[in-house]
């Protein structure tokens, strides 16, 4: 059996147990999704989303790239945040990076990345000013630039003119900024959360507190 095969078969037999434990599993994904979250994390393999918070096939909307990041210049990001929160009403959004992470190390390290140097250079400028606060070994640096690129990207959400027109609007959308920990599989809280304007600073705001 070769790799796609393996794949494919995989498929028939989750697609079976899914069946038998709901015959109507199916049938109710095809009328429309209904996501009450929207998780923005890390495309590493060893960090999907639904599956580490419990979470079946259309109960979360997922956004992954490399080290979690929410770039004001990246379209695929805003046009996934614009959709869950304007489209699908989501009020809760998840962002969470993971110790470990191989962006954040490449970020860390004095070295050409080539075609990503311009996606890495989010994370270097954050290392470049956070400097001072980055002590200890190397590892230890990297955890701290885990934590610190979480509460950013967290920042980078708040900035978003939909995510600040939902908060005008009164609607109760929050932002997580949550951390994996690839040891012992367990999600904590950086207590970041974003509940409104007034949680954003005054120089990112675009609508006025």
């Amino acid at each position: 059996m070769d790799r796609l095969e393996r794949i494919l078969s995989n498929n028939k037999i989750w697609a079976q147990q899914m069946i038998n434990q709901d015959p109507d599993f199916f049938k109710s994904l095809v009328q429309v999704q209904r996501p009450e979250y929207l998780w923005i994390g890390c495309a590493d393999s060893r960090v999907p989303a639904n599956e580490i918070i419990g979470l079946k096939p259309g109960e979360v909307f997922v956004h992954r790239n490399i080290a979690n990041i929410v770039s004001p210049a990246d379209i695929s990001v805003l046009s996934v945040i614009y959709y869950a929160v304007e489209i699908l009403g989501i009020e809760e959004i998840i962002v969470t990076g993971h110790y470990g992470c191989g962006g954040v190390r490449a970020a860390l390290m004095k070295q050409d990345f080539g075609l990503i140097e311009p996606w890495l250079s989010n994370i270097r400028e954050l290392k470049n000013t956070y400097k001072d606060l980055l002590t200890g070994s190397v590892e230890e640096q990297e955890r701290q630039l885990v934590v610190l690129n979480v509460k950013q990207q967290v920042l980078n959400v708040g900035r978003i003119s939909v995510v600040q027109k939902a908060w005008a609007l009164g609607k109760k959308l929050k932002v997580y900024g949550l951390v994996y920990n690839l040891e012992d599989g367990i999600l904590n809280d950086l207590g970041v959360t974003l509940r409104g304007l007034s949680d954003v600073p005054e120089g990112l705001r675009i609508l006025g507190s």
